[in-house]
């Protein structure tokens, strides 16, 4: 959306403080972020040499170059009509709470609460699983690396291993190094940019031999055992589904940025139009540098892009931009770990989580929710496990990423279209584009919400089962049971905001305003 479609509204004039305390909440967390770190953000967490290349693999096999090339196009546009729709609410909410907060605001008063518990559970299962397919796909391509350079044996045990140890990186980094988080995330722009651009152009000119464009946007693989071409299509889209994820992470950063009503929104609509373009190149670069698809399938190093890189440009140069990939990977886990804390801190603030009064604590020295950060470490790790007796486990968490992440997405949009005319909107806004863009990205989400949840290899055995429905049915389960015995007295009642109020002030933190 052009800043020309874009009219004002009436929290334009309000400093940042003020209208974060007029939604209810005293400014805690450091705002140090100017616009472009806001996008930076969400721009390395979809980051399209993690996401893209992760399931590079998945791709070749449900659908093959065909699927690759026009399903990236296609969820590209339909997710840029579900951030439209984010960001327009974002505007108008600039909180680090985000999408539950949204949602009670947006819903009926009476069941205001349940939407926004049921929300922010559905974001806290997208927002681990999402940081878990990020550094577990690190560290397959980690693995990859050390396997061509020290014969390095990759088994799920040592993956698991290198997956846990990413994980404590990004977790020290976001407990000791804020000021280093936030510089490394602007250069995290840069180096997508420069490294997409260095690879492709390599892939472009060094290999002698290139694929047909037949091939690159025709040819159909099926190696998923499904008879059906039109089912191997439709969940072979989540290749590019799951690598547009994660912008919300602009809107959870709102109460770190400077401008927010404006930088928010801009920073998911920018994240996700420049993402598409970015990524459309470089799957078109791989897979026109395909020297052996079955060589590339039947790796050693269990990653394909890994091996076309070695095939199209030889082992020295190959390993050389594999690095750049696996750095791409590390920038964009850490970000992750980063916007999935400050979810869990939020959520906790409102007493959402169990021991909530342990995640919303934040370390007076750097200004940061510390017990967060290693909860979204430590839940994370525990989703990647299964890895070790599941074999399509991968596949199955970065499901469960964008089922729990594109269900909160979406609700706060279907309620914002139940309000009409009386939602206020914030300085950044769709004009009269809101409903219709509204109504393509509640559709959108129902369809795919569908898909990954359907099994993806055929026949289904205990090592290929998709176990994304009994993940996202056990945080449904645990989210509804605690709702109707206790939570549905409490969570964002007034009196028990005050409640808290006291309790955090007797411990020496800022005491909030009340809703």
């Amino acid at each position: 959306m052009t800043d020309d479609a874009i009219a004002s509204g009436p929290s334009e004039s309000l400093s940042d403080e003020e209208r974060l305390a007029q939604l209810g909440y005293t400014q805690v967390l450091a705002r140090r972020m100017s616009a472009f770190s806001n996008y930076a953000v969400s721009f390395t967490i979809i980051s399209v040499l993690s996401g893209c290349l992760t399931l590079y693999l998945f791709g070749m096999n449900t659908g093959g170059p065909a699927v690759i090339t026009w399903g990236w196009v296609a969820v590209g546009l339909m997710t840029l009509f579900v951030g439209l729709a984010m960001a327009e609410i974002c505007s108008a909410y600039p909180t680090s709470a985000g999408l539950y907060f949204w949602a009670h605001r947006l819903a009926p008063p009476r069941t205001a609460a349940a939407w926004a518990w049921f929300t922010g559970w559905f974001n806290v299962l997208g927002q681990v699983a999402v940081t878990a397919g990020i550094d577990f796909g690190a560290a397959s391509f980690l693995g990859a690396y050390l396997n061509l350079q020290f014969d390095f044996e990759v088994t799920p045990g040592r993956t698991i291993l290198l997956f846990a140890g990413i994980l404590v990186l990004h977790g020290l980094l976001n407990t000791f190094g804020v000021r280093i988080v936030a510089l490394l995330n602007s250069v995290s722009v840069w180096w997508h940019v420069i490294g997409v651009a260095v690879i492709v152009g390599a892939l472009t000119f060094v290999p002698d031999e290139h694929q047909s464009a037949s091939f690159v946007f025709g040819e159909f693989v099926n190696n998923t055992g499904w008879g059906s071409g039109l089912y191997v299509v439709l969940i072979g889209l989540l290749m590019a589904q799951y690598t547009f994820t994660g912008y919300d992470a602009s809107a959870h950063m709102t109460e770190e940025t400077h401008d927010a009503s404006t930088a928010g929104p801009k920073g998911i609509v920018q994240s996700i139009w420049t993402s598409w373009i970015a990524g459309f190149v470089l799957l078109l670069g791989f897979t026109f540098a395909i020297q052996s698809y079955e060589g590339a399938l039947t790796s050693p190093t269990g990653a394909p892009p890994a091996q076309i890189l070695l095939d199209a440009l030889g082992a020295t140069a190959g390993k050389l931009l594999l690095l750049v990939v696996i750095g791409a990977q590390l920038f964009c886990g850490m970000a992750s770990v980063t916007a999935n804390s400050r979810m869990i801190y939020a959520f906790s603030r409102d007493g959402a989580l169990p021991f909530s009064r342990v995640w919303h604590t934040v370390s007076p020295r750097t200004r940061t929710p510390v017990a967060a950060v290693w909860l979204a470490a430590g839940g994370a790790l525990l989703l990647g496990l299964p890895y070790l007796i599941n074999v399509t486990a991968y596949a199955a968490v970065t499901s469960i990423a964008v089922i729990g992440l594109y269900i909160a997405y979406v609700i706060p949009t279907l309620l914002r279209l139940r309000k009409g005319e009386a939602f206020e909107r914030g300085p950044w806004h769709l004009g009269r584009w809101s409903t219709a863009i509204g109504v393509v990205a509640v559709a959108w989400v129902g369809v795919i919400t569908v898909l990954f949840m359907l099994p993806q290899v055929s026949p289904v055995t205990a090592e290929t089962f998709n176990y994304a429905p009994v993940a996202v049915l056990v945080v449904l389960g645990f989210a509804a049971t605690w709702w109707l015995a206790s939570a549905r007295h409490w969570f964002l009642n007034p009196e028990h905001e005050r409640t808290i109020a006291r309790e955090a002030a007797r411990a020496g933190a800022p005491e909030p305003v009340d809703p």
